[in-house]
């Protein structure tokens, strides 16, 4: 069974296209307030106009479509609205701010960076580490509104692009690379075409309209504040308020002030803000929200219900990755049905489920997840032995198990490289997470493999309790077997103040139990 996402008109395949339907006085990117400044938010006719210029500069400095511009900027407006106006023009290769002077010397060296951009006086290593490969380094300096910035070449930078003039559709836009938990991080290339259908169909999929604002708590260099909240918005003729980064504490203060239609968010974020939610009764009833997303991981049912609880308006759980720029699937808004444990139906892509045959297989069937589709990328860069591997008949293979259910939503089990193969047994974490988060005293769970002599792998599970509750390992096991096979009962639960989490704020289950120091 396939399922086909409704969408069949799209208005634009470039970026700069892409930014036509905004008012030309109506906000487009802005940020809350920084202390006592407030800064006018960028229009949309002013985004048009710095991408207009920005292109005319880029090409001034030799730079032109298909070169590669790394960038190394603070999470903020002038971040997203540098990621924008070089998309116009060039290549765009985020990165994020917090590498080691190692991790910038890998990344600009696997991107073949043409040049780096880094705001004014921001304190970095890739600086260094860009004038030791001979990369030009171009320094951003914000001025004016929001998101505003001139581009300013930090030595002489000058020559003729090979391509100049704005992007076009099969131009690559975007590089990202894979996280890389288990193997080397593989370059995944996304066209203008790719990254516009993305936007519209979230868009689509959240019926936003000009009149909508996105509370931007996202990494910007990463898939889901990018294209999920920045260009989402741009395409609706919306506007994006970008915070400095995610913060719990300050969260309420930038919600009361931006009066957000929505917000999008990673599931631990949702539960962080959700613990803060009951002291700030007044804002949120002052405040025009009418939903929230999530995506990048899997939303624990109850989180979904304490939020949407919280804030009286419905949590809309999406399914993303980079090499579908970003969006695969998402729930739908009201009046359709929304359902905590389902990542809801096809929102761009096809979407079927695969055999390890290369077989679709029917409804209600356990197999790999796997799509096609105009966001789809094209394949890994210079990468053969993974495009053999990651492509079947046309379709991409996500590594996500999961199955269609009797409604035509899609359920995920887990990641096939994180599900626990217990002497033969498979068991999804997904699941285990799902069940000790019931307990009473249970705020996180993170079910994880732990390696095992004789059968290979052993469930475990990381615990974070509620503050001020108390329960042993014995008793969540105890609690966990009234509700699950026993071969799928944690042996090891490890208690932890905070479980490790990446850049973007998820979960790592990969490598787990080597940090913890389980693997002897």
């Amino acid at each position: 069974m396939k399922l086909e996402t409704g969408l069949t008109h799209y208005p634009a395949d470039t970026v700069l296209a892409l930014l036509a339907r905004g008012a030309d006085a109506a906000p487009a990117i802005g940020a809350p307030k920084a202390g006592e400044v407030t800064r006018e938010p960028l229009t949309h006719g002013g985004l048009r106009a710095l991408a207009a210029r920005t292109i005319e500069d880029l090409n001034r400095f030799g730079i032109g479509r298909g070169d590669r511009v790394a960038m190394v900027l603070p999470n903020g407006p002038e971040m997203a609205a540098a990621f924008i106006a070089i998309a116009c023009g060039a290549t765009t290769a985020p990165l994020n701010p917090a590498y080691k002077a190692e991790e910038f010397d890998f990344y600009l060296s696997d991107l073949n960076a043409k040049a780096l951009v880094i705001q004014q006086g921001m304190e970095t290593p890739a600086r260094a580490v860009a004038e030791a490969r001979g990369i030009p380094v171009i320094d951003l300096i914000p001025d004016g509104p929001a998101g505003h910035f001139t581009l300013a070449p930090a030595g002489t930078l000058s020559g003729a692009s090979a391509l100049p003039g704005p992007a076009e559709a099969e131009d690559v836009a975007l590089v990202l690379h894979t996280s890389g938990t288990t193997s080397r991080p593989k370059i995944v290339p996304l066209r203008h075409i790719n990254v516009t259908a993305s936007a519209y169909h979230i868009g689509e999929s959240l019926a936003l309209t000009p009149g909508d604002v996105c509370l931007n708590i996202m990494p910007l260099f990463h898939i889901h504040g990018l294209i999920a909240a920045t260009l989402s918005s741009l395409a609706a003729g919306g506007a994006v308020y970008c915070t400095p980064g995610f913060n719990a504490f300050r969260f309420f203060t930038q919600f009361d002030e931006v009066k957000p239609s929505w917000y999008t968010a990673v599931p631990t974020m949702h539960q962080a803000i959700e613990g803060l939610a009951g002291r700030n009764k007044e804002i949120i009833g002052r405040g025009r929200l009418r939903f929230i997303r999530s995506s990048s991981a899997s939303l624990p049912p109850q989180v979904m219900e304490a939020v949407e609880k919280a804030f009286g308006v419905p949590v809309i759980e999406s399914y993303g990755m980079t090499e579908a720029a970003h969006q695969m699937a998402s729930n739908p808004l009201p009046p359709r049905p929304h359902f905590a444990g389902s990542v809801g139906v096809a929102a761009g892509p096809e979407i079927a489920v695969m055999a390890e045959d290369g077989t679709i297989l029917p409804q209600g069937e356990l197999g790999e997840i796997v799509i096609r589709g105009r966001n789809v990328t094209a394949g890994y860069e210079n990468n053969p032995s993974a495009n053999a591997t990651a492509f079947t008949n046309g379709w991409f293979r996500t590594g996500d198990q999961g199955f269609l259910d009797e409604l035509g939503y899609l359920r995920l089990t887990g990641r096939l490289k994180e599900l626990i193969n217990r002497g033969g047994e498979k068991i999804s974490p997904i699941e285990v997470d799902t069940i000790l988060m019931d307990h009473a005293a249970v705020e996180q769970a993170l079910t994880f493999a732990m390696p095992h002599d004789k059968l290979g792998e052993e469930v475990a599970c990381a615990i974070v309790l509620r503050a001020g509750m108390e329960a042993t390992d014995h008793e969540l096991r105890d609690f966990a077997g009234t509700r699950l096979a026993a071969f799928k009962v944690p042996r090891k639960i490890v208690f932890l103040q905070e479980i490790p989490k990446g850049a973007t704020g998820k979960l790592m289950r990969i490598g787990l139990a080597e940090k913890l120091g389980l693997t002897s």
